[in-house]
């Protein structure tokens, strides 16, 4: 199984970036997918998620700035950032609950993370 992130980069206060996270192998489905972000020295925080029916959730830092949303037949998710600002200066990480073909149950798994700098 592999989640792989990718979007990151560098951008100024104010800017934008969209993050893309697409999940590959046996795949029966995938429950909630979301994204988190993380600062060195600080614990791992939500940023937003998506359910299979497009039910999200938002950290009340982002919203009205980001958007979360979901490509099922690609077993992609997205993050579209808007009016970043420098403390949204982060290691993005991804998050996909897998159902596999073949098994019963859902799978945790994390991306490995993608650099969003916003510069002031």
């Amino acid at each position: 199984v592999q989640l792989q992130a990718s979007g990151g980069g560098l951008v100024r206060a104010g800017g934008s970036l969209r993050l893309s996270c697409a999940a590959s192998g046996s795949i029966f489905s995938i429950d909630a997918m979301g994204w988190y972000r993380q600062a060195p020295g600080k614990e791992r925080e939500l940023v937003a998620t998506v359910t299979s029916d497009g039910s999200t959730n938002y950290a009340d830092s982002v919203k009205g700035r980001f958007t979360i949303s979901r490509e099922n037949a690609k077993n992609t998710v997205y993050l579209q950032m808007n009016s970043l600002k420098p403390e949204d200066t982060n290691v993005y990480y991804c998050r996909a609950q897998i159902r596999w073909v073949g098994y019963s149950g859902t799978y945790d798994y994390w991306g490995q993370g993608t650099l969003v700098t916003v510069s002031s």
